[in-house]
């Protein structure tokens, strides 16, 4: 089915208990990494979006419970020069999951078909060529086992000028707006255009796209935590598997612990 951006645009209020539907999730997410952990699976969760979409917010919420030796966020900046001399996706391998790991990518590798497409960045014949290797390594990553999350947070120009003012008459946050958010701002119809070939091409089977409103803080907050869990949930085994027989002798022995029968 054909992704149209325009759907998900309607802003509406979380209805219910925001903290408490919260934390739920978050304890769910924790409880799902130790089967994760337990299973050694591994999980990729590309995190995509407009500026000012909640990007950052909704990641530091999705991992606020997790056991930090097993998962790593990795902020996609511009590449240094070393990368550019590469192939694009060269610098992305080193940030995949590997057992019982789950990895998150803010930003990612279809810059190769946003920013760099729009901005001029790389030719085009070579954002052309780019959808074919992205669907490639991500079914590559498919064949080892890795599970691919991807989202893509939608707002509206009005909600992201908001946004950016917001963050501009915060001093705690006006290090976050950039001149590149304008740039981009100005550009809001090309990136459009970039955004709709982008998921015509790359919303595969193996690795399908997830857009979610992001025009309330709130919502947009608990519709990402709620499909994570729901994925996690479909792709990792939900058995906790049986205490090991001479942990239980050694438990036995030091505390006089007894398992129940």
């Amino acid at each position: 089915m054909m992704i149209d951006l325009s759907d998900y645009e309607s802003g509406a209020k979380y209805d219910g208990d925001y903290d408490a539907d919260l934390k739920a999730l978050q304890d769910r997410m924790a409880e799902l990494q130790s089967l994760h952990i337990l299973h050694g699976a591994r999980t990729l969760i590309i995190v995509e979006g407009w500026d000012a979409a909640g990007k950052g917010g909704a990641i530091k919420r999705l991992t606020a419970t997790l056991d930090p030796r097993y998962y790593q966020v990795f902020p996609i900046s511009a590449p240094t020069r070393e990368e550019k001399d590469k192939h694009f996706l060269w610098r992305f391998w080193n940030k995949l999951p590997g057992k019982c790991e789950i990895n998150i990518w803010d930003r990612s590798h279809y810059g190769r078909v946003l920013v760099e497409r729009v901005e001029g960045f790389c030719s085009e014949a070579e954002w052309r060529r780019g959808y074919d290797e992205i669907n490639e390594f991500e079914s590559r990553q498919g064949e080892i086992g890795t599970k691919i999350i991807k989202l893509f947070l939608h707002v509206t120009q009005e909600t992201q000028d908001k946004v950016l003012t917001e963050r501009l008459e915060d001093p705690a946050k006006r290090w976050k707006v950039t001149a590149e958010d304008f740039r981009n701002r100005d550009k809001r119809a090309e990136y459009l255009d970039a955004m709709k070939d982008m998921f015509k091409r790359t919303d595969t089977h193996w690795a399908p796209w997830t857009v979610i409103d992001g025009n309330n803080q709130k919502a947009s907050r608990i519709a990402v935590l709620a499909h994570v869990v729901k994925e996690l949930e479909n792709s990792v085994p939900q058995d906790f598997p049986e205490a090991d027989d001479a942990i239980l002798k050694l438990a036995k022995d030091a505390l006089g612990y007894k398992a129940d029968s």
